[in-house]
């Protein structure tokens, strides 16, 4: 069908072209196909982030954090308490750089300045 790349974010596999960007479905990305075919394999492959803690821990995939300050809950009228713990943390990019599970809330994003590793 078409010969773009995969989106260099989140490597999708369906980008399709708009005009001359390519763009990803599924995180909005927009970039120049023929700019970065050339850079988008060695920026996945060493550029990644670490995320910290609010202690200085790196945190992982996969990792059980708690959270150390209550923190209210756009749209709710509960908050999440000081002291809840979160397992099987999911890290992401942007603002909120953890993707969670909350018992009693259920998926919400998470700033890793408010929680320590457990």
């Amino acid at each position: 069908m078409h010969n773009l790349p995969p989106c260099p974010k989140c490597q999708c596999e369906h980008t399709y072209s708009n005009g001359s960007l390519a763009v990803c479905p599924e995180c909005f990305y927009e970039w120049n196909a023929e700019e970065k075919a050339d850079t988008s394999t060695s920026l996945s492959a060493g550029a990644e982030e670490t995320v910290k803690d609010s202690n200085g821990n790196v945190l992982v995939d996969g990792d059980t954090v708690v959270v150390i300050k209550d923190l209210p809950v756009k749209g709710s009228s509960k908050s999440v308490k000081a002291g809840t713990k979160v397992k099987n943390i999911k890290l992401v990019e942007g603002d909120h750089n953890i993707s969670c599970k909350i018992e009693g809330f259920g998926a919400m994003g998470l700033k890793s300045e408010f929680v320590r590793k457990a």
